[in-house]
C-alpha cells in the first residue's frame, strides 16, 4: 500500500445547501487552518465513454481541496462515445505535468492512446509524481501501454481483458483493484465504486460515506446483468456484437 494521509472524518463537517449532494470540507482544527489542495487530472479524449470520466468526478471532486482539471491534447471538446454528448478539455497535458492524482478514463477512443506517445509519455511522468493513479474500464489498458502495470493485477472491462494482458498486466476479475498507488476499476460505472474506495483512502471511511449518500449512490439495477458471468449467454453474446461493430470505426 502506498504512503498517504489519511484524514480522519472526526472535526469534520459538511456544507449545508450544496445541490446535488455534500461538499466535504474540513474544520481548520483538522487541517491547520487550511485545506490542502489536490489537483486531479482527467484524461479527455474523443470516444471516451462519458460516465468514466463524470461517475468518478462526482465523487473526487466533493473531497476537500479537490480540484479537477480537465486535460488533453489541447483546449477544446472532444465528442463521446455515444456521438452525442461533449466534454471539454480545459488544460493541455502539458500546462498539468504533476497532478496529485490521475484519472485515465476508457472508451473505443484508448485504442488510439495505445499508441500516442504524447500521452504516454505524459501519463509515465505524470505517474512518477502522482499520489494516485487510477483509471476507469479500458482506460488500464491505456497505462499498460504506457509500462505502468507490468506484472501488476488490474481490471478492466470484461471484454479487454486479453488487450491489458497483452501489454504486461494481469487481468483481474474484479470491479475495483488497487495495486501500489495505482487504482483501476472495471467497466463503466465500476468508476463510481473505484472512486469511493480511493476517497476512502484519501479521507477515511466515513466523510466517503457521507459523499455516497450525498449523490444517493444506491444502485437497485432491475436486472441481474451487470457481469458476464451473470448476464444470459444470448445476452453477452449481443454485446460482444455491438462492441465489435463499434471498433470498425477506430
Amino acid at each position: 500500500m502506498p504512503a498517504v494521509v489519511a484524514h480522519r472524518a472526526r472535526g469534520r463537517r459538511l456544507a449545508r445547501g450544496w445541490i446535488g449532494g455534500p461538499r466535504v470540507i474540513a474544520e481548520p482544527s483538522a487541517v491547520g487552518h487550511r485545506v490542502v489542495s489536490m489537483e486531479i487530472a482527467v484524461l479527455l479524449f474523443d470516444r471516451i465513454t462519458a460516465l468514466d470520466a463524470i461517475g468518478p468526478c462526482e465523487v473526487l471532486g466533493r473531497l476537500p481541496g479537490a480540484r479537477l482539471r480537465f486535460v488533453g491534447h489541447q483546449p477544446g471538446p472532444v465528442t463521446a462515445d455515444n456521438g452525442g454528448l461533449q466534454l471539454s478539455v480545459q488544460a493541455s497535458i502539458d500546462d498539468v505535468p504533476q497532478p496529485d492524482i490521475v484519472l485515465v478514463p476508457g472508451g473505443y477512443g484508448t485504442r488510439a492512446l495505445e499508441s500516442d506517445t504524447a500521452v504516454l509519455q505524459w501519463l509515465r511522468h505524470a505517474h512518477a509524481h502522482s499520489t494516485w493513479t487510477t483509471s476507469v474500464c479500458t482506460g488500464s489498458v491505456v497505462l499498460a501501454a504506457a509500462g505502468l502495470l507490468e506484472g501488476l493485477p488490474a481490471t478492466t472491462h470484461w471484454s479487454q481483458r486479453d488487450a491489458l494482458a497483452s501489454h504486461g498486466a494481469e487481468p483481474v476479475a474484479q470491479r475495483v483493484v488497487e495495486s501500489g498507488k495505482i487504482v483501476t476499476a472495471a467497466g463503466v460505472s465500476a468508476g463510481i465504486d473505484m472512486a469511493l474506495h480511493l476517497a476512502a483512502r484519501i479521507a477515511g471511511d466515513a466523510i466517503a460515506q457521507a459523499i455516497q449518500l450525498g449523490i444517493e449512490y444506491d444502485p437497485q439495477p432491475p436486472f441481474d446483468a451487470g457481469s458476464v458471468d451473470k448476464a444470459p449467454p444470448a445476452v453477452v453474446e449481443l454485446v460482444r456484437a455491438r462492441m465489435k461493430q463499434a471498433q470498425v470505426g477506430d
